[in-house]
């Protein structure tokens, strides 16, 4: 009896952990600084090509795993969390396998640097070298997991250190947390360092905790991280707070750094010695063991025993990675896009089956996303003013706003706000959280309002969307569509409402570009993006939503198009004109008007509609045929899209061509404001028939 009151007093002490899971606790931290070590000595040999450690972050990383359920929370590491991956699962040989790149590498085959975590057995979700963009992702993971299980109480963690703190999208996602009460637990590892810029140039007061107490219905924690039960603790609490479905939570964990921010940087040069030996003595690899000696959990012997036996484990676990067959050189091209669906195939080039009078772009989009929801629960739309009302209540006597051109109206209505919802004004916040729900397995369809202002979002777009399935090797991906409103012509709209710049895009591998140039297509593409497996940038020309010459009848609740697939919209024989967008029409245009002048000529019009991938064998079939090329697109001239498509007709069509590529395109400036001005930025008809005239003269 006595004995049994004293492990129960040990173990309210120990807040419910049996001596059994402190001695792991104490076997996975001294794995997590042994592999640290055996890293540091593998890259001075030259034998791996980075090392970043998560020394010193141990204790709360270790209490923060055994907090959780593993394979049923969701994590979102960042590349000190070490230990925290080891205690969901994640093996040393794992990590050594990530370190050496080989072709096992559970985390990306190879394609990232260590400690780069990613492991869909765990749900732990790919991580990049970005710092703060996992923070919006894991919002969006939440919001998905409430979604696909109403009644599930799983938490998503997200971690990252101090620094990371100052990005803004901590503080969108920390916004966008509370206004939803999504069970988003936030772990700051504040070793007091970005690098090596100290906390008191990086944050201001020095401490997170006290510039994010005011968020509503977030639960706070400042705790010693480098004392395991006290992090233990902690995080336990903010676990429960966000199981039981009261809110985020947050915890503020200060641990330290021992050693340097990776092996390229050498702390020596801007921490004092003193510093330096302050930090030895919180050391949670020295104090932990000194505890469970102190506790009698564990004697001297055991201590020994299990860091000799850590030791062999680590030792073997490198030896064997260090024979381990790297990532194969042919491998580099694998992983791109989705091998279970192909936009590009047949099997998207179904038949309109028309129906009922002409409708605009705009009216046929809107008509497709209804159909879509309909097909499809896990579809979600959102972001700015895309609802019809945020205030539910109010619908009954509004009519609904629906985006600012209308093609979300009544998405809201039907579907609920579930499905159709309005976000706070923070593009990277929009794009980062479809991420996460599109990695949760949502298919969300996310509205960037104006393409002048998606430049927020550029980081979550190119190092995230972009990357998701290539980096973690297949085992993660983000399949979503990001419609985009785009484009000039519009008088009035100026700079922030009429650029272009879809070729920032197009050279994000991984990525789908579409820019269609009438109801039907858009139609018929935006099915085909919505139904295809990969991240889509879908761009809609302003100009041409409500165009009456490019509407269309209804296709059908079936009909798509495939991606890479142009359209020959007017065959000719003398001259191929390659475009898309706005300048299709005034192609179609300007052919005509040359061809009124010489009726011996004829103009063939070619409309891309996707720009990645775009339909090279329909561009050299006509080029073969006309020997003469126009390029034209609405974007500036200098390194514009038409540039790529004409190096490659010159490098491939050569001896084809009776004359020299020409292209078309806007000058090299900004769109400005006053209507006269925008007209002479813009290419006009008159400009694509006198560059037509003097490529068949030539």
């Amino acid at each position: 009896m006595a004995t049994m009151t004293a492990r129960q007093s040990a173990t309210e002490k120990w807040h419910g952990l049996e001596p059994e899971q402190l001695i792991q606790a104490f076997r996975i931290m001294q794995t997590s600084r042994r592999v640290d070590d055996r890293e540091v000595a593998l890259k001075r040999q030259n034998r791996i090509f980075f090392q970043i450690s998560g020394a010193g972050h141990e204790a709360v990383e270790v209490a923060a795993g055994m907090c959780l359920r593993s394979g049923y929370d969701w994590i979102l590491p960042y590349y000190r969390d070490r230990a925290l991956c080891l205690t969901l699962g994640v093996t040393p040989l794992d990590m050594l396998l990530q370190a050496v790149g080989a072709a096992d590498d559970p985390a990306s085959g190879g394609r990232q640097m260590p400690s780069h975590w990613g492991d869909p057995r765990f749900n732990i979700v790919s991580s990049s070298s970005c710092t703060g963009t996992q923070f919006l992702q894991a919002v969006g993971c939440a919001e998905a997991n409430r979604y696909l299980s109403p009644e599930g109480d799983a938490v998503t963690l997200v971690s990252s250190g101090d620094g990371a703190t100052s990005e803004g999208e901590f503080w969108e996602s920390l916004n966008a947390a509370c206004l939803n009460r999504l069970p988003v637990l936030f772990l700051i590892e504040d070793n007091g360092y970005a690098i090596s810029v100290p906390v008191e140039y990086q944050t201001a007061g020095a401490n997170i905790s006290a510039l994010v107490a005011g968020f509503p219905g977030l639960f706070q924690r400042e705790v010693d991280g480098c004392d395991f039960l006290a992090s233990y603790a902690a995080l336990k609490a903010a676990v429960d707070y966000c199981r039981e479905g009261r809110g985020p939570a947050l915890v503020h964990a200060h641990v330290i750094r021992p050693y340097s921010h990776s092996l390229s940087d050498d702390e020596r040069l801007y921490k004092t010695p003193a510093e330096r030996e302050a930090e030895q003595a919180r050391d949670p690899l020295a104090r932990f063991p000194k505890f469970l000696l102190e506790e009698g959990v564990l004697d001297s012997n055991a201590v020994r025993r299990i860091t000799l036996e850590v030791d062999r484990e680590v030792h073997d676990a490198a030896q064997q990675a260090l024979h381990a067959e790297p990532a194969p050189r042919d491998s580099a091209m694998r992983r791109l896009y989705s091998d279970k669906i192909d936009p590009t195939s047949e099997e998207f080039n179904t038949p309109a089956q028309f129906q009922g009078e002409p409708k605009t772009m705009v009216d046929l989009l809107n008509a497709t996303l209804h159909a879509e929801m309909r097909r499809d629960p896990r579809i979600v739309a959102f972001g700015e003013d895309v609802a019809d009302c945020s205030r539910e209540e109010n619908l009954g006597v509004v009519k609904g706003k629906g985006g600012v051109f209308k093609v979300t109206h009544g998405l809201q209505t039907e579907f609920g706000a579930r499905r159709a919802f309005n976000t706070p004004l923070a593009e990277a916040a929009i794009v980062g959280r479809a991420i996460g729900m599109a990695v949760r397995g949502l298919k969300p369809v996310a509205e960037i309002q104006f393409f002048d202002y998606i430049w927020p979002a550029m980081m979550q777009i190119r190092d995230e969307m972009a990357t998701m399935r290539w980096r973690s090797n297949g085992t993660f991906a983000c399949p979503f569509v990001l419609r985009v409103p785009i484009g000039g012509y519009l008088n009035g709209g100026a700079i922030y409402h009429s650029q272009c710049g879809e070729v920032e895009f197009t050279h994000l591998p991984g990525l789908r570009v579409i820019m269609p140039s009438n109801a039907l297509d858009a139609c018929g593409l935006l099915r085909t993006a919505i139904r295809c497996d990969d991240p889509v940038m879908f761009l809609e020309h302003k100009r041409l939503y409500r165009e009456p010459y490019n509407r269309s009848p209804d296709p059908g609740p079936d009909y798509t198009i495939p991606f890479g697939s142009a359209r020959i919209v007017k065959p000719g024989h003398d001259l191929t004109v390659v475009t898309y967008g706005a300048l299709v029409q005034k192609s179609q245009q300007a052919a005509l008007l040359v061809e009124r002048k010489n009726p011996a000529i004829s103009v063939e019009v070619i409309d891309l509609r996707s720009l990645a991938p775009f339909d090279w064998n329909a561009i050299r079939t006509s080029v073969e045929k006309t020997n003469r090329v126009i390029i034209a697109h609405e974007d500036c001239l200098s390194f514009g899209y038409a540039a790529e498509i004409a190096a490659r007709i010159a490098d491939e069509l050569f001896d084809r061509l009776d004359a020299p590529v020409r292209r078309v395109a806007a000058l090299d400036t900004w769109v400005a404001y006053q209507p006269q001005v925008e007209n002479a930025i813009l290419p006009q008809v008159e400009d694509l028939v006198m560059e037509m005239e003097r490529v068949l003269a030539y």
